[in-house]
């Protein structure tokens, strides 16, 4: 087994990779891991940094949520299925998801909807409907969401070439 430089403890490279972006504490386990440390020090540094507080995956879980829906338009499964690569457990996921309104689900539809709508533009309207409803069900939008978005956009645009 390879071991580490001897210069830097599990907490200093763990201190290195939180000075970052927030870690889970499944990210860090696998980080810590992968430089080769045994397991009762890769234990015990992650236990001391939850202890501190430095580590929080539910806090990790909220940040994540509130950056990820305020960068761009994003369903509630796609914020699901990539913290769950995070590791992060189910309890926590739920909470963090809470603060995603049923309105802010259907606005981001509708952003993400109104894109392809444009960039579908020169497909015959029933072709157009379904690559619109395809992306927008890829994107972990539900049907229903994904069909409403999908109507509002085009009575939007009618109501555009009524004018």
């Amino acid at each position: 087994m390879k071991q580490p430089p001897k210069s830097l403890s599990p907490m200093e490279y763990a201190m290195k990779y939180l000075a970052i972006k927030d870690r889970s504490v499944s990210e860090m386990q696998e980080y810590l891991d992968g430089k080769d440390f045994g397991e009762a020090d890769v234990d015990a540094t992650v236990a001391r940094l939850i202890e501190l507080g430095l580590l929080n995956d539910a806090r990790y879980a909220q940040r994540f949520v509130e950056t990820r829906t305020a960068s761009k338009p994003i369903s509630r499964r796609h914020l699901k299925d990539q913290l769950k690569s995070h590791g992060i457990g189910d309890a926590e996921i739920e909470a963090a998801l809470e603060t995603v309104e049923d309105t802010d689900e259907a606005d981001n539809a509708r952003t993400v909807a109104e894109k392809f709508f444009r960039q579908f533009s020169e497909l015959e309207p029933q072709k157009r409907r379904e690559r619109v409803l395809s992306r927008l069900i890829a994107r972990g939008f539900s049907y229903d969401v994904a069909r409403k978005a999908y109507e509002a956009v085009l009575s939007e645009e009618e109501t555009w070439s009524e004018s």
